[in-house]
């Protein structure tokens, strides 16, 4: 009986934190900022896992309806530790659901690139990851652990793919 009553006390984890942990340990890989020469900026670090979640998003996209749960439930994460981020910086209720929408309109902008994307993908890594000039190796790095990232993903069954394993 007392479940019922504290279910909500309970320690199970939050819908879509084990695919949100799983694109978070790939955006914090250090060659995205050594060999991508991504900036290591509060921007740079956004892109990449922006990135990276429209690249899983796009994949669950493809599943139609099989992977609409998966989909929401990561994107539901994201905007929850984007909120969660922000008010550690210190962003208030005023501005903080604006900025919030922000970067949500961030990562769908984000997701209709990849879901155009070409196949080498160099054009829509430039887009998502770089604001000024990047040195043509260090784009090329990046585009080629996108493709490699995509294809893992896209290689993934889908159920482990929503319980945050990633091939």
């Amino acid at each position: 009986m007392l479940r019922f009553l504290f279910r909500g006390l309970t320690a199970e984890r939050a819908r879509g934190a084990a695919l949100f942990d799983a694109v978070t340990a790939e955006a914090r890989r250090p060659h995205w900022f050594v060999e991508g020469k991504v900036p290591d900026t509060l921007d740079g670090r956004f892109g990449v896992l922006a990135t990276i979640t429209a690249l899983v998003l796009v994949r669950l996209e493809r599943e139609g309806e099989a992977g609409h749960d998966a989909s929401v439930a990561l994107s539901e994460r994201f905007i929850h530790v984007m909120e969660s981020e922000h008010r550690e910086l210190g962003l208030g209720d005023p501005t903080l659901g604006k900025t919030v929408r922000k970067l949500v309109a961030m990562l769908g902008r984000r997701v209709e690139l990849w879901r155009d994307a070409e196949d080498d993908g160099v054009e829509a890594t430039r887009r998502s990851l770089y604001k000024d000039e990047v040195p043509e190796a260090a784009l090329r790095h990046s585009a080629a652990v996108f493709r490699d990232l995509t294809r893992r993903v896209d290689s993934t069954p889908l159920a482990e793919l929503a319980q945050g394993r990633i091939a």
